[in-house]
């Protein structure tokens, strides 16, 4: 396992209604989905700097980079805040993953199963692996990480689409690239998916 602590990156947008988590909406409102978003991306954090050192933990803003949520996130953990790179998500992940000195892990903030044991996990794979990512029921994933982060393990995929981890293990082999799947998660994307998340005991209605 690596000695050094995991440096992670966190993606997020801002919890405003109507812009975070859309596909919510229908059964939450776009003011309680963007409320979930924000607990979500709380507990993320908590997750993240559970797993690492505040210096090797950023979250990647956007939408709106001085949210006073982003601010108190910043404040209570110690954390750098930065504003994510205009483009595709690929384009977002591979600037966030390359601004890393060295290996690093990259997640959004809607995984409910994150763990810091899995970070850590993911993190030591990379001793093994040239990449590494924790593969969704949804045919997507919930990590990405890279020893070094190359465009071309982000480029042509289908995203927000069931093809997106087909698509990458097929980047990943086209690099010659070792691909480490340490766990497979579930993200909470549906209205279906919060009936799961309200039954998990630490993260009850």
């Amino acid at each position: 396992m690596r000695a050094e602590p995991p440096r992670i990156a966190v993606l997020a947008k801002a919890p405003l209604p109507g812009r975070a988590k859309t596909r919510l909406i229908p059964a939450l409102g776009a003011a309680g989905a963007a409320t979930l978003h924000a607990r979500l991306l709380r507990r993320t954090l908590a997750v993240a700097r559970a797993a690492t050192a505040p210096e090797r933990l950023t979250l990647w803003t956007a939408l709106d980079h001085e949210h006073p949520l982003f601010i108190e996130l910043a404040e209570v953990h110690g954390i750098t805040l930065a504003a994510q790179q205009a483009g595709d998500l690929g384009r977002r992940m591979h600037h966030a993953l390359a601004a890393e000195a060295g290996p690093g892990l990259v997640v959004g903030s809607d995984c409910p199963v994150l763990t810091p044991a899995l970070l850590r996990d993911c993190w030591a794979a990379l001793a093994e692996a040239e990449a590494v990512c924790l593969p969704a029921e949804d045919g997507g994933y919930g990590l990405i990480g890279a020893r070094e982060s190359d465009p071309a393990l982000f480029e042509g995929i289908d995203w927000g689409s069931a093809s997106v981890m087909a698509q990458t293990r097929a980047r990943a082999a086209a690099l010659h690239w070792r691909l480490a799947c340490p766990a497979r998660v579930w993200d909470l994307d549906r209205p279906d998916d919060l009936v799961r998340f309200a039954a998990r005991e630490d993260d009850g209605p």
